[in-house]
C-alpha cells in the first residue's frame, strides 16, 4: 500500500466516525469538533507554515490541503485520525519562530522544520522532536567553494531567523562579507541559480533537493549542530492538542507510518 493510499485510506475512515457520530443525538459534543483543544476553527487544524522549504513542505494540489512532504503528510496524518480536517497557512518564518503568529491567532501549530531551541520554548511550546538535521553549504559545481573558508570575499545566503543563519555568523571567516538574509527559501534559492549570491548556508533536507534537481549545484560540507525538529504550539495555551500530537507522532512511529513517510522524502538517508 502506498503512503497515499494509507492517507486516503485513514481520510475514509475519519469520515465514517464522522457520520457514525452524527447520529448521536443525546447533546453533547459532536466527535471531530476538537472542542477539546480549543481550535482556531472548529473542526479544523490549522497549520501555520514557510512555504516552500523542499521535501518538508511544498504545494501539492493532489492533497487534502493543497500541500506536500515530510511535515505536511505528518500532519495530515495526525489531522487525520484525530477525525480533524487540516488547513494550511503559508507564513514567514521568523514571525513564526518568534511566536508572533500565535499570539495573532493566526493557528494552531506550526510545523515548518523548527528546530526545538530554549530561546525559542520562552514564547513557543514543542512537540516531541521528529526529525534530526545538519546544517549544509550548497555551491555551484567547480566554484572553487569547498568550505566556509573558501568564502572570503564572497557573498552567503541564509534565511533570516534560522539556525542556519545562526551557524553562519558564527563561523564564517571574518573577512567574508555579511549573510545575506532571505525571507524564505522560496528566495534564496533563485538567488543562487542567478549568481546574487555564492552559495546557501542551511538546513541539509532543502540543500539535498536543489543538488538533486539541478547538476549545477553541489553540497560540498555538512556540519552537525544537534539539531532536532519540533512542531510548534502557543506557548502555555494549547496542553491537551500538545499532548494529542506526541501522541499521534507516537502511533505513527508505532504503525509503520512515520518510516514509509521518512523512506519517501530522505530516501538517502533511509538507504
Amino acid at each position: 500500500m502506498t503512503t497515499r493510499t494509507l492517507r486516503l485510506t485513514a481520510a475514509a475512515a475519519s469520515a465514517v466516525l464522522l457520520l457514525s457520530a452524527c447520529g448521536d443525538d443525546d447533546g453533547g459534543d459532536t466527535a471531530g469538533s476538537g472542542s477539546e483543544f480549543d481550535l482556531v476553527q472548529d473542526g479544523t487544524l490549522t497549520v501555520c507554515s514557510d512555504i516552500p522549504y523542499p521535501p518538508l513542505e511544498f504545494e501539492d494540489p493532489d492533497s487534502p490541503s493543497g500541500y506536500g512532504g515530510f511535515d505536511m503528510d505528518l500532519m495530515q496524518a495526525i489531522a487525520d485520525n484525530l477525525e480533524l480536517e487540516m488547513a494550511v497557512r503559508d507564513v514567514g518564518f521568523d514571525a513564526l519562530q518568534s511566536g508572533t503568529i500565535f499570539a495573532s491567532g493566526q493557528c494552531d501549530i506550526g510545523a515548518s522544520a523548527m528546530t526545538i531551541l530554549d530561546e525559542r520554548k520562552k514564547n513557543l511550546d514543542f512537540s516531541d522532536p521528529y526529525y534530526d538535521s545538519l546544517q549544509s553549504l550548497l555551491a555551484p559545481v567547480d566554484s572553487g567553494i569547498q568550505s566556509l573558508d573558501d568564502l572570503s570575499g564572497k557573498t552567503l545566503g541564509v534565511q533570516q531567523g534560522t539556525t542556519g543563519q545562526r551557524y553562519a555568523e558564527e563561523n564564517l571567516p571574518d573577512d567574508a562579507k555579511e549573510p545575506q538574509r532571505f525571507p524564505s527559501d522560496g528566495e534564496l534559492w533563485p538567488a543562487l541559480q542567478a549568481g546574487n549570491i555564492d552559495a546557501i548556508l542551511q538546513d541539509y533536507p532543502p540543500n539535498y533537493v536543489h543538488a538533486q534537481d539541478d547538476p549545477n549545484f553541489e553540497i560540498v560540507e555538512t556540519y552537525e549542530t544537534d539539531e532536532q525538529y519540533g512542531f510548534a504550539f502557543p506557548k502555555g495555551e494549547n496542553q491537551a492538542l500538545q499532548d494529542a500530537v506526541n501522541e499521534q507522532l507516537q502511533a505513527l512511529r508505532d504503525d509503520g507510518t512515520y518510516d514509509e513517510l521518512y523512506a519517501e522524502y530522505f530516501p538517502e538517508a533511509a538507504s
